[in-house]
């Protein structure tokens, strides 16, 4: 494996991920943006610049949706949420754990990516991944873990639409979050897997395998939705309103999401 395939796996399976290097002292002090880890590139892209134009420092922590919801239950030191799925925040806000009940930032997409050497063909409607179960090609294939993952729910929503979910499971790589089914997917610990369109759009993806998107009638809309917790500083509100400014989502569109009509 080459050293820069090498440095991209670490990027991905990381956890957490901090933009800066944060003392004890300021990480007291620093907002934390708890963000699903579709969002990897496309807000450390967006942080970077805020941090840029402001000189406000963010600690981004990248996960799964539906563990960062219990830990913000839990109260956990998190300032910003960016949930993958609306419904975590929503929990949240009728928990009375956030200001409001947010507001949605993107909707997601989901897609096969199949790395160099696979047996596999990254066809968006699995039929290359129905003959390769029966013929005995596919031995591994990844999704994030659905009981937790909003896009590990949507992959499976797909693979049932394609009748392939009773069959494919005993094959099944899960992944903690997203991300690190994206691992799994390009390191040979599968021969594929369903990952984030915005995780394959990032530069540092491109040469780690073909991808395939899913049509968007198989599955359930991704509805990303954010939230403010009880408490938030003023720069996490700051940051929550730049998310919304023109710039921020033109990297948004950029990484594959598109911007919610409401």
């Amino acid at each position: 494996m080459s050293v820069i395939r090498r440095r991209v796996l670490t990027v991905l399976a990381a956890a957490p991920l901090c933009l800066s290097s944060l003392s004890p002292l300021q990480a007291q002090t620093v907002p934390t943006v708890a963000a699903a880890s579709d969002l990897k590139f496309a807000i450390e892209e967006v942080a970077a610049r805020f941090e840029q134009e402001t000189g406000t420092r963010l600690r981004l922590v990248f996960g799964s949706s539906g563990n960062f919801k219990t830990q913000i239950l839990q109260d956990a030191p998190f300032h910003l949420f960016m949930s993958a799925d609306e419904s975590f925040v929503h929990q949240l806000a009728d928990a009375g754990k956030t200001e409001d009940r947010g507001r949605a930032y993107a909707v997601g997409r989901i897609g096969i990516l199949v790395p160099p050497g696979s047996p596999l063909k990254a066809d968006g409607e699995f039929k290359d991944l129905a003959a390769a179960l029966k013929d005995g090609r596919l031995q591994k294939f990844a999704i994030a873990n659905p009981e937790h993952a909003p896009y590990g729910a949507r992959a499976k929503e797909a693979l049932q639409h394609a009748g392939l979910w009773d069959a494919i499971q005993g094959k099944l790589v899960l992944g903690e979050n997203i991300s690190q089914a994206a691992q799994f997917a390009t390191s040979g610990s599968a021969q594929g897997g369903v990952i984030a369109y915005s995780l394959a759009l990032a530069p540092a993806m491109k040469n780690l395998g073909s991808f395939a998107l899913v049509p968007e009638s198989w599955h359930r809309p991704l509805k990303q939705r954010m939230v403010l917790v009880k408490g938030a500083p003023p720069a996490a509100r700051a940051f929550y309103q730049y998310l919304s400014s023109p710039g921020a989502q033109e990297v948004m569109v950029r990484y594959g999401f598109a911007m919610p009509k409401e």
